[in-house]
This record gives C-alpha cells, structure tokens and sequence, in this order.
C-alpha cells in the first residue's frame, strides 16, 4: 500500500461508508455527489488493493480489510478533530444552542444539578428532553435528532461511543408511619409487604430485586407495576406499599419517606453517556459532556 496517495477526503469518505454501509447516504453525510463518492471509494481500492465495500443487498458490507481498519481509522480521526476542536472558542455564556437529550425520567431526575449548573453557565442554552429508545437512537443521532443520551453504557448501541458517569445503588423507600417499618426492614418484611415497581417499557412486574430475592430462594410481591420512576415515591407515601428505587431519585425526600438500606444485595448500575461519533468534536456539545462529567 501507497500510504503517500492517502489523504483526509479520503479517509473521510471510508469513515462515511464504513459508518453508512450505503453509498448513497454515505455521499450526503459527506455532501458529495453519489458519482463522486464512488470515484473515491475507486481511489480507495486501489490503495489498499482490496475491495473494501462488496454490493449487499441493501448497500454494501465491509470486506475483512476494512473491518480491520475501521477502528484505528475512527480513532485516528477522533484525535484529529479533538484538535482542531481545541483551537475553536466557546463561550457557553453567550452560545445560543438546543441540545436535544434522550433520558428517561429517572436520569432527568439524577442529572438535575449538573442540568441547573449547566444551565447557569449557558442561559440561552435551551434543552430539549426525549424519551430514550435505545433501538432507534443511532437513527435519531445520525439524522441530528438526538444529540446526547444519558443511559447504561452497557446497554449503549456499539455503534456509539460512552462515557461513565457515575455508579448508582438502590435503597428501601417506605412512607413515614407505616404500620410495619420503622427506621429498618429485614427480609421477612421485604417478601411479605406489597411493592411498588418500575416496568421502563410498562407492564412487567419483576426487576433486579427479584434477582436478588431468587438468589436466596424467596420472592416478592409486587402490587403496582408504573412506566415511570417518578410516581413511585409519591404512590409509596401515600399507602403502606414499599419499593426499591434508585438513591438518586430520594435523595430529596427524606421529609416524606424513610428511605432504608436493603436487607438484601441488589446489584445497581452504572449511569453514562452516548453519543454519535459525528458529533464527537463539535464545541458546544464537548463543552456540553464536560459538564455532565464534572
């Protein structure tokens, strides 16, 4: 291979119908005509001596080779922008930008200091919450509308790069004066008491604490099944049902729910951020992850 007949169009043009695996789309990210692209992805044979791309019937799939040179290929031009990313001014105080944020309600919730914060620091930021789905996120990001997403890194679409952002852990929550729990709950009372649980996509009624409880040989009984995190504090202070939530999502509560360690091992999760890669060195969304992180 001619290393010396390579340049950044080029390498540009594979990222793009590596990313597309359509020559059609990978033309218009790139903002070139299909005929163009094509030229370039000639070029691109004969510099590697290798097909690259092969005809799919739906666009084309990458040969070994390319497969090979995918990753250090997008690595490579991560770094490159980063750089010229640096040398580009942004001032968050004066930026007028909406950021599209795909989140469930429990991440809305966890965010919500970073999310003032940020929000001090950029006034005319305006950010615009969306459901998260993550089968449709690569879609949604690629067509620019989503432009970050706050999930379980493991559960990102590998298309997308992540980022960790912190480790959560679940609590016991009961409402203050309820007839069984006072300051601790033991096993016994966990299994005998009514839960309340969170079913994300509506309509499950088991969950990691079920897990847990297998683990040991017990079981749950759970008595209202919602879609939404948000409710089940306000549903267990208002009845003597119990449930297993998220630290974060009452911390702010202690006024109207006892909120207890668990009598059992409840494996949490990790909380993170996804992201498209074209959106990878772009100012204000960088500036925006940095945040997030701190």
């Amino acid at each position: 291979m001619d290393g010396t007949r390579l340049d950044l169009n080029l390498l540009l043009a594979l990222e793009a119908l590596l990313a597309e695996r359509n020559v059609t789309r990978a033309a218009a990210r790139l903002n070139l005509s299909q005929p163009a692209l094509s030229a370039q992805l000639r070029r691109l044979r004969d510099i590697f001596g290798d097909p690259l791309l092969v005809p799919a019937r739906r666009g084309v799939i990458p040969t070994q080779r390319a497969l090979e040179l995918q990753a250090p290929l997008r690595e490579s031009l991560r770094a490159l922008r980063s750089v010229v990313a640096e040398r580009v001014h942004f001032d968050p105080s004066a930026a007028e930008l909406t950021v599209a944020v795909a989140a469930s309600d429990y991440a809305q919730c966890a965010m919500l200091d970073r999310i003032v914060e940020i929000q001090r620091k950029a006034p005319k930021l305006r950010l615009s919450w969306r459901q998260l789905y993550a089968p449709e996120l690569v879609g949604q990001m690629e067509r620019g509308e989503v432009d970050l997403a706050i999930m379980t890194p493991n559960t990102a679409p590998k298309q997308l790069l992540t980022l960790p952002l912190f480790d959560e852990r679940y609590v016991v929550i009961a409402r203050h004066g309820h007839p069984v729990i006072e300051g601790s709950i033991d096993v016994e009372q966990l299994c005998a008491l009514t839960h309340v649980a969170v079913s994300p996509r509506g309509g499950g009624f088991a969950g990691p604490t079920d897990v847990a409880l297998a683990a040991i040989g017990r079981q749950r009984r759970v008595g209202l099944s919602t879609a939404s995190f948000l409710i089940v504090p306000e549903l267990v202070a208002r009845s003597d049902h119990i449930a297993l939530v998220p630290e974060r999502l009452v911390l702010r509560k202690s006024r109207d729910l006892q909120i207890l360690e668990p009598p059992i091992t409840v494996t949490g999760f990790t909380l993170g951020m996804a992201w498209h890669e074209r959106s990878d060195a772009e100012p204000a969304l960088a500036w925006l992850r940095n945040e997030l992180d701190s």
